[in-house]
């Protein structure tokens, strides 16, 4: 069986390691983005060891329309 690379999987391997990373939400929030390298990263601030999301700056800008447009709102 061969398998197929998933689209949007083609990220570069970043070195976060001193990325300044800035709350969502003036310090309250619960994500954190950086930028880093022209890609935008996305971190749980509570876990900030667990993987980060990264964005090319096209999906970045799709997320932030998606979320603002109420895309994501579970309610």
């Amino acid at each position: 069986m061969t398998t197929q690379p998933l689209t949007g999987w083609d990220k570069p391997e970043l070195d976060l390691s001193n990325a300044h990373w800035r709350s969502g939400s003036q310090g309250a929030g619960d994500v954190q983005i950086a930028f880093v390298e022209g890609f935008i990263a996305l971190r749980n601030s509570e876990r900030p060891e667990s993987p980060s999301l990264i964005f090319a700056p096209d999906e970045w800008r799709a997320f932030v329309r998606g979320a603002q447009e109420g895309e994501f709102d579970l309610t």
